[in-house]
Formats: structure tokens, sequence, C-alpha cells
């Protein structure tokens, strides 16, 4: 008799936010604001994803990774993984640095062409990237012309 192999179901788990409204992001000012909220102070670099849908609003947010404290190895698979589990139409991705510099290293500028280019062949458009301070700093790498 052969095995028969099933392959687990994926199964996401949806935690509610305490105390937050649903977010329509209009510009980069939304974005790292809502991203500040959840990463803003980290003393460690952590990679974030905000899921949206065909209005521009948030419908997920995702701690995609937690890294070190000057570095974070990112995957595509990894960024888009909640976008296609919530059916999202875009997203757009945040990170903060510890040392509360918004400054995007060349390593951010990388990945955020892969990330935009792996969007494109999936269909979820990278709207954004944004690195954020716990201070209200921010940088778009939209605005800086990088995507």
């Amino acid at each position: 008799m052969e095995k028969v192999m099933e392959i687990q179901r994926i199964k996401q788990v949806i935690t509610e936010v305490e105390g937050m409204e649903p977010q329509i992001i209009r510009s980069p000012e939304d974005a790292a604001q809502i991203a500040a909220k959840f990463i803003g102070d980290d003393d460690r670099e952590v990679f974030f994803v905000m899921c949206l849908n065909t209005k521009n609003r948030v419908v997920a947010v995702y701690r995609c990774h937690v890294g070190a404290l000057s570095a974070s190895i990112i995957h595509p698979r990894e960024v888009f993984k909640a976008a296609i589990l919530n059916n999202s139409a875009s997203i757009v991705v945040a990170h903060q640095h510890p040392s509360q510099d918004v400054t995007p290293s060349r390593e951010d500028i990388d990945v955020t062409k892969r990330l935009v280019e792996a969007g494109k062949i999936l269909g979820i458009d990278v709207l954004d990237h944004v690195i954020v301070n716990g201070n209200a700093g921010y940088t778009s790498f939209k605005y800086r012309g990088y995507i």
C-alpha cells in the first residue's frame, strides 16, 4: 500500500489590535505613523508589512522579521506571505533603525528593488517602503525615487 501525504493547511492566526481604528494609507506620512506605533522604538531592526485592500485600507499588519542591532535579512517569500493570505492588492513595508537614523542604506535600497520586482510577478504592488523612528521621523523610498 502506498502512502499518501497531505500538505498541512496554512492557518492564519488573527489578533485584533486594541484601540486601533481601521487605517487608510493616503501618504507616506500615514504609513510612517502606523509603522512607528508598532516598531518605532524597538531595540533591534524590525521589518514590518502593512497589507492593503484595493482602497488602501490596512487589512493586516505583519511583523515579518526581527533582525540584529544593525541588520535584518529579508526574503520576498516572507514579505508577501501575509499579503497573499489576506488577499491584498498592495503592501507598504517599513523598518526602523535602532540608531534612530532614517537614512536608507545600500542594502535597504537593494532589498526594496527586489521586493518591487517580486510584487510585479505576484500582482501585489509595493506602494512604498518607509524607515521610521520613535520620534516621528521617517524616510519614504517612493519620495526619494527608489520605487
